[in-house]
């Protein structure tokens, strides 16, 4: 007679740890892909910008026409400069903010070996991304592979690092912003 509700508790407590279990898993996974899909969107989207839709052909029919309409008496000699400094400084900027989204992704892994390795970690997805982007360059018709590009690259990068770093500690009040009143 007791039999039929003897497993009842056993049942309604492992249905409730499988529940369990599965929303810890469900909310794992959404703050896995939180965490990780900024960096992996931003790293296809600096591959896209490899492609020869951002040649210097390409970018020139923008920032030329823009350059002329800002100043309409610059010399072909200043807009080729400028063009050429637009250029690098996206260089930069794209990595900085790979360097920001690796160094988020990484101290809040799940993996503990990430999260007290996040500076190397960041700094090696960087080098191989840089290196792996220019050498992607070499095969596009309209691109060149440059070492030089991969030092501005990883350049960019490591202020993103730096710049997270200084963040999180200023957070922690261990760096202070403004003058002190001493």
């Amino acid at each position: 007679m007791g039999s039929s509700f003897d497993g009842f508790p056993l049942s309604l407590s492992a249905l409730i740890r499988n529940a369990l279990r599965l929303e810890m898993e469900t909310r794992s996974t959404r703050e896995r892909i939180w965490r990780y899909a900024p960096l992996i969107i931003w790293m296809l989207l600096i591959s896209f910008a490899s492609s020869n839709e951002f040649s210097a052909i390409n970018t020139s029919r923008v920032v030329r026409p823009l350059l002329l309409w800002l100043f309409p008496n610059i010399s072909e000699e200043s807009i080729g400069l400028a063009h050429f400094l637009v250029r690098k400084a996206a260089h930069i900027t794209e990595y900085a903010v790979l360097g920001w989204l690796a160094a988020r992704a990484f101290t809040g892994s799940a993996r503990e070996f990430l999260r007290q390795r996040w500076w190397i970690a960041g700094l090696l997805l960087i080098v191989l991304h840089a290196l792996l982007d220019e050498y992607h360059q070499s095969f596009v018709p309209s691109r060149t592979g440059s070492f030089y590009d991969s030092g501005i690259d990883i350049a960019g990068g490591l202020i993103g690092l730096i710049g997270f770093a200084y963040s999180r500690c200023r957070a922690a009040g261990i760096v202070r912003s403004g003058s002190s009143d001493t």
